[in-house]
């Protein structure tokens, strides 16, 4: 082990500072439901920004990116576009604002404030509380595990035994590192719920922030004694209909491998399919977790805009800083690293194999806080979510809906404590139930792409066909990888139509939602698209009303930030690697989108934020 005393005293240092920021918080959280779920909706947008993009900023993806840009260059910013990583542009131009108008406290609270009550009203509520609480507890179980395989590498068993009065077997060692480091995040994040998980976030962000630029520079400065040996292509993110250019042999053969492997090879299909998901996916708005929970604790609507344009801006560069720098370490130094596996050449190693190899002491303990946070942060983040949705939308909507404040808090302290023991319990038996999840967790996602698109921009659309809509994605869904090979993209469109077919046909097989909601979501919300009966209705009320007319505007802005958020990712990279002439032409491109943002979106945030009055006498409200 290379840990020092002034590593561990470091990353000690960080444990105690967000165990001390959930004891603060404890008062403050314990006012009512809001207060502890949502802040009290009174946490500042760069706050909540920081700490969204702290919980974005998770150890697994950025193991994977460093892979990724290690074999694909630069072309490998295109790949995060499956997640999509342009969602929060789609968020930051219009649809953080619409959710954060809706004034509920949960995603599955909004779908009563969309389709009202009734039978498949409550079944859509159902679904989505259902979908949540899955997806938490998979992501809490496997962030649980991952995070005790991580310290596992840097602190093995042996040297932690001795003080111990107990040994284990070697395969319940992350299980134990896994309970030690993330019984910090359930300790600030159940006392003091979302304020002090975003105090805790922001802490994070900048002990990572510190980390990236550290690691950047290391990586400049090993560059001016030597150079980067890639092929060419590595080098551009342009890309032709193959990546028959991007040829490693010669230079490291078995990356040859890796792409073949991943199914990248006909990247011109790859990108036109993940473009189109990833569109979809963007205007579906947010899954139910931690994102979704940030942009309703925003002050306002136009706090929500900003905190979602705020996470690109603060998180892409930080993150590929870090990234770039470890990547260039790890193609320097290759020989170095111990990359195998019991199965071979295991890439995604080279993020720990680099930290072991080139951070030296005390960086290396500022390094391990900095992923130590990153890990607790989106753990903490997404126990608050499912906390969320079994305080709010199951005990205060079918057990106790006049729960007192005092309730309220005992409960959210219950739900946190029993939703983190199953999540161990599923750690546990990871290796038993890894398929199981993910085989729910790919079926639940697979089938909210098309019902989530209709219910923001369609009247006619209803709990009804919301319901058949996810189901009928979810059951293909879950069939669909026994049936073809290969990415779940190729066969998405397939999926996309029997979603849409399941959609459409319960909708028209039951009757509209009620006009009374409907209006009310309208005015609220104020959402464009295929509205128009009901905009009539509510024009008649108050003829002074106003349809949303920004389409082609939000459209523009769109492309617009797309553009600036690929220049704020290729940006570091083109800094550390010294490519001057691009990194200027990059700069030059993100001050245009940057004027260009300021008056057609910054400058409008207001006017076109603001709810209509069900009445002329009604004042108009923007906050």
């Amino acid at each position: 082990m290379r840990l020092t005393a002034i590593d561990i005293g470091i990353v000690a240092l960080y444990l105690v500072a967000v165990a001390a920021i959930g004891l603060v918080m404890q008062r403050r959280a314990r006012v009512n439901k809001n207060a502890y779920l949502l802040g009290g909706n009174t946490l500042p947008w760069y706050a909540l920004g920081l700490s969204n993009a702290s919980g974005m900023f998770d150890i697994s993806g950025t193991m994977w990116m460093v892979m990724l840009a290690f074999v694909y260059g630069l072309k490998s910013i295109w790949i995060p576009w499956l997640w999509p990583s342009f969602n929060q542009v789609f968020l930051m131009m219009f649809l953080a604002a619409w959710l954060r108008r809706s004034n509920v406290t949960t995603g599955a609270e909004w779908m009563l404030t969309r389709f009202g009550r009734g039978k498949f009203a409550d079944k859509s509520h159902g679904i989505v509380v259902v979908f949540a609480l899955i997806s938490c507890l998979g992501f809490l179980a496997y962030g649980f595990i991952g995070l005790g395989k991580f310290v596992e590498i840097f602190v093995p068993w042996s040297y932690v035994q001795p003080f111990l009065p107990f040994d284990l077997p070697a395969e319940f060692v992350p299980h134990f590192y896994g309970l030690l480091f993330t019984s910090f995040a359930v300790f600030y994040s159940i006392l003091g719920g979302m304020s002090s998980i975003v105090w805790a976030d922001v802490l994070q962000f900048i002990i990572m922030t510190v980390a990236a630029v550290v690691i950047g520079v290391m990586a400049m400065n090993n560059l001016e004694k030597a150079s980067l040996n890639v092929p060419e292509a590595w080098k551009t993110p342009f890309f032709g209909a193959t990546l028959e250019d991007l040829n490693w042999t010669g230079i490291i053969d078995e990356v040859n491998d890796k792409i073949q492997s991943d199914g990248y090879s006909l990247f011109g299909i790859f990108f036109s399919l993940m473009v189109f998901k990833g569109v979809l996916a963007s205007i579906a708005g947010p899954t139910p977790n931690y994102d979704m929970q940030k942009i309703l604790s925003a002050r306002s609507p136009q706090d929500a805009a900003k905190m979602s344009g705020f996470v690109s801006l603060v998180l892409i560069p930080t993150r590929y800083l870090m990234i770039i720098g470890f990547t260039v370490l790890a193609l320097l130094n290759y020989e170095q690293l111990n990359l195998e596996s019991a199965s071979g050449i295991d890439l995604e190693r080279i993020l720990p194999s680099a930290i072991q190899n080139f951070a030296p002491n005390g960086l290396m303990g500022l390094i391990l806080a900095g992923l130590l946070a990153a890990f607790i942060g989106t753990f903490a983040g997404t126990l608050n979510a499912a906390q969320a949705y079994l305080v709010n939308d199951i005990y205060l909507k079918y057990v106790n809906p006049t729960a007192t404040n005092d309730t309220v808090s005992r409960i959210n302290y219950t739900t946190g404590v029993v939703v983190v023991l199953v999540s161990v319990v599923i750690g546990f038996f990871a290796e038993d139930v890894n398929s199981l999840l993910q085989w729910i967790v790919a079926g639940l996602y697979g089938g909210y792409i098309s019902a989530n698109v209709l219910k923001w921009y369609w009247w006619r659309f209803n709990s009804s066909g919301f319901f058949w809509g996810m189901l009928a994605g979810i059951v293909p869904a879950l069939v669909f990888p026994y049936l073809f090979d290969g990415l779940d993209l190729y066969y998405f469109p397939l999926l996309l139509l029997i979603s849409l077919a399941g959609s459409l046909i319960g909708t028209f097989t039951a009757p509209p939602t009620d006009e009374e909601t409907l209006q009310s979501f309208y005015r609220n919300v104020r959402p464009w698209g295929f509205w128009g009966p009901i905009a009539e209705k509510v024009k008649a009320e108050n003829p002074e009303a106003t349809e949303n007319k920004n389409f082609w505007l939000d459209a523009f802005n769109v492309v617009i930030g797309v553009l600036g958020q690929m220049c704020l990712t290729v940006l570091p990279i083109y800094l550390v690697i010294g490519m001057d002439t691009e990194l200027y032409v990059t700069i030059g491109i993100l001050l245009v989108v940057c004027i260009i943002l300021k008056k057609t979106w910054w400058d409008k945030l207001n006017t076109h934020n603001a709810a209509i009055p069900k009445s002329e006498k009604e004042p108009l409200i923007t906050h």
